[in-house]
Order: structure tokens, then sequence, then C-alpha cells
């Protein structure tokens, strides 16, 4: 594995590492995980608990009704400036 993990395999290599028999860096190896990784991981799962690893897209709650207003908003302007337009060409103010 190389690159970027998911949420889902992040908790299950923290998993592993945590089993009986198994240290941090044999899962590392097994899994082809960069050296460190596991313990990077379980610092940040420390820290911000159920809001760790949220990787983008895949934003939540108030975040993403944010992101949807800010789009309603600028579609909203555009059929403005449209409307602007019409009405300009219709009442004869060019």
């Amino acid at each position: 594995m190389s690159g970027r993990y998911d949420r889902e395999v992040k908790l299950e290599a923290i998993r592993l590492s945590e089993e009986e028999g198994s240290s941090a860096a044999e899962v590392e190896r097994r899994l082809g995980i960069r050296q460190g990784g596991i313990s990077h991981w379980k610092r940040q799962l420390g820290l911000k608990g159920d809001s760790a690893f949220r990787g983008k897209g895949q934003q939540r709650g108030l975040e993403e009704t944010v992101r949807q207003l800010q789009r309603e908003c600028e579609r909203l302007r555009r059929e403005r400036d449209i409307l602007k337009k019409a009405v300009a060409i219709f009442s004869g103010d060019r």
C-alpha cells in the first residue's frame, strides 16, 4: 500500500498494532505503511477522536452546510444578474 489511506484502513491498522503479539512496526511492514505512520495516526485519534481522519470529500455537518449555502448563493447571484440585464433590455435602459 502506498499514498493516502482512508479512515477504515487507519483504524484497522491501529487495531492490528494493539493486538497482543503485534507491534506497530510489524503491521507497518506487512501493510506497506511508512515507518511511524501508525504512531502518528494513534496521536491524531487521541487528539481529535471521532473527527480524526476526515479526508477530502468527506465533510460533514456544518462544513458541508456552509459549502452548500455558498454554492446556492453564487447561483442566486448569477440568476439576479441575468434578470437585471433582461429588465434593462426590455425597459430600453441599455
